[in-house]
């Protein structure tokens, strides 16, 4: 599902018209402060260009170098665990912006799974952008009174006697889930290993992708 966002505009230059597709109130309402702000001295090209990249640089694919290398590196697994923002470091991920960061760690008789039922506080350096369905009501109040429903839905069917615990993500403590790593997986290389590891994953919704064998692993 698209996360819908407001497309840049054809040129950045400061000057030039705007795009002539029909724009949003909201998005004209976003390039006329933009262009004050140009206009005035309080941010540059450049800045605009610099943030652009540091947004478009948080992706699922920050979490899913971490948890790769969870997978592969048990004393980087403890320090992920034990220390988050420190281990993000290690692999020149910025997760200073998050308050509290917390890495839950799935195992075959406990499963973590993460919502932020007030709005859609979500780890953003680490993950990206939240999901449409994270952000909404049908997810944030089902994830609390069925979790293992919600779960179903996403292909995930538990065994009975596995524990969902259920975190609600708030403005000042942001969740990762470690998901399981996948049986067969044993002779994946890290990189491998990163495309078995799905955003949906990471929020605990479902596991992370089953490992092909060697042979269909060469051809795909």
């Amino acid at each position: 599902m698209s996360d819908g966002h407001i497309s840049e505009p054809a040129s950045q230059d400061h000057g030039h018209e705007h795009p002539k597709h029909e724009l949003s109130r909201y998005a004209k309402r976003i390039y006329a402060i933009r262009d004050l702000l140009l206009e005035k001295g309080v941010i540059t090209e450049k800045d605009i260009r610099c943030q652009i990249e540091y947004q478009e640089a948080r992706s699922p694919a920050n979490g899913a170098k971490l948890v790769a290398r969870a997978w592969v590196d048990p004393n980087f697994k403890s320090r992920l665990i034990s220390d988050p923002k420190a281990a993000c470091a290690e692999m020149s991920i910025d997760a200073t912006s998050i308050n509290e960061f917390v890495v839950l760690e799935n195992t075959e008789k406990v499963r973590h799974m993460v919502v932020c039922t007030l709005c859609s506080c979500y780890p953003r350096p680490i993950l990206g952008r939240p999901p449409d369905w994270y952000k909404s009501f049908n997810y944030r109040s089902r994830a609390v009174n069925d979790p293992r429903g919600v779960m179903r839905e996403f292909g995930l069917d538990l065994p009975d006697d596995a524990e969902v615990r259920v975190h609600d993500s708030t403005a000042d403590i942001r969740y990762l889930v470690l998901p399981l790593r996948p049986k067969g997986s044993e002779g994946l290389g890290e990189l491998e290993l990163t495309r078995l590891v799905t955003r949906d994953s990471m929020i605990g919704v479902m596991d992370a992708l089953p490992a092909l064998p060697s042979h269909e692993l060469a051809t795909s």
